[in-house]
């Protein structure tokens, strides 16, 4: 079973041959709840990963934020919203008790917020994104299981739903690293070009 948030719901499903298992692929500003043993993967810079787990009811759920800050109500599409980390865990913790998580029971895990780009740590991003979540999670009390937060490198991680165990490897090579510093840039210079149209700083 998966979550029914229209248009930012993770569709890419594939065979994972590294775990051996069914698995589907968030991309940022995307979420998947699910009740079945598949594997929930992403790719990390800057963004930050939350990976909820109730183990008793077996309902698992990652998202993928880009930005710590929520978006303005009643100015941006859903799909949209998704970038900002309090909607994303809004809507991923919401979708989880609806699949019968119980609050109390929540646990997470937490991955992200790299400095990949030597002028991101101008705008601190990353280390923006890390405090937003774990800030976040204190005031909902949702216990923190693990966290592998900040530094310089992009991060691959997979979430097994059914035992609440993750993985995260760290990536070094030319390909991967090339990919995210594109994806970064990006972020950066959409970035860069609000706030030049707000007077932002």
């Amino acid at each position: 079973m998966s979550a029914t948030v229209p248009g930012s719901v993770a569709n890419h499903h594939y065979f994972d041959r590294d775990l051996d298992c069914k698995a589907v692929k968030l991309l940022p500003s995307e979420y998947y709840v699910t009740t079945d043993d598949i594997a929930l993967t992403t790719v990390l810079g800057s963004c930050v990963a939350a990976c909820v787990v109730d183990l008793d009811a077996g309902v698992a759920g990652m998202n993928h934020f880009m930005l710590p800050e929520d978006g303005e109500p009643g100015t941006r599409g859903q799909v949209e919203s998704m970038r900002y980390g309090a909607y994303a865990m809004e809507v991923l913790i919401g979708e989880m008790l609806r699949a019968g998580a119980r609050r109390d029971r929540l646990q997470a895990k937490v991955f992200g917020g790299a400095a990949v780009l030597a002028n991101m740590t101008t705008l601190n991003i990353g280390d923006r994104n890390a405090d937003f979540v774990l800030r976040y999670l204190k005031t909902e009390r949702i216990s923190v299981a693990a966290q592998d937060l900040r530094g310089q490198h992009a991060r691959r991680v997979c979430l097994l739903p059914k035992s609440g165990k993750a993985v995260v490897r760290k990536l070094r090579t030319q390909v991967d690293v090339q990919s995210i510093q594109r994806e970064e840039g990006e972020l950066l210079r959409r970035l860069s070009a609000v706030n030049k149209n707000t007077g932002m700083v």
